[in-house]
């Protein structure tokens, strides 16, 4: 067996050369973290549980402000879930219960009940997000808006009829 020693000068570019690859890993963890998506259930950017069917009217709109949406019924039964979001320039649309619309307040752009486009300068529908129905409670996935050329009657979704 041999007995080599390491000088101070080997035993401080080793110790340099550990520490500085430990604060790069640290570093890129950070950079990693920062990117990731942090989705919580409930939250916009997840799946939020909006409630039970038979809580919606026919003919409602309902704002629903943590997922950034708001959960439309036609008259027909019928749900769609609309981003709030306008088309034009990304301000925030508000429900005008007394027009029976969505006006947006930076352009005076106007949505039908659907998010068909009323009123230019808008250039499309308001975006839309996915809605499932199961057991009877309404589910929005707000992960990713679904953008559309014109509202159609694929956009609803409907509750199964129980006998």
């Amino acid at each position: 067996m041999t007995d080599k020693n390491v000088s101070r000068r080997d035993f401080l570019k080793i110790a340099w050369g550990a520490a500085g690859a430990l604060a790069a890993a640290e570093a890129g963890g950070v950079v990693l973290s920062f990117f990731s998506p942090r989705v919580v259930e409930g939250e916009f950017g997840g799946v939020i549980e909006a409630g039970a069917v038979e809580s919606f009217p026919a003919g409602s709109v309902t704002p629903f402000t943590q997922g950034r949406f708001y959960l439309v019924r036609i008259p027909d039964g019928g749900f769609v879930a609309l981003y709030r979001k306008c088309t034009h320039l990304g301000c925030a649309v508000p429900w005008e219960p007394a027009e029976g619309k969505f006006i947006c307040p930076c352009h005076a752009s106007a949505f039908e009940m659907d998010g068909e486009v009323i009123n230019a300068p808008a250039p499309r529908p308001l975006d839309r997000f996915a809605v499932t129905i199961e057991n009877g409670i309404i589910k929005v996935d707000t992960g990713t808006p679904i953008q559309r050329d014109h509202a159609s009657a694929a956009d609803f979704v409907y509750a199964e009829v129980q006998p």
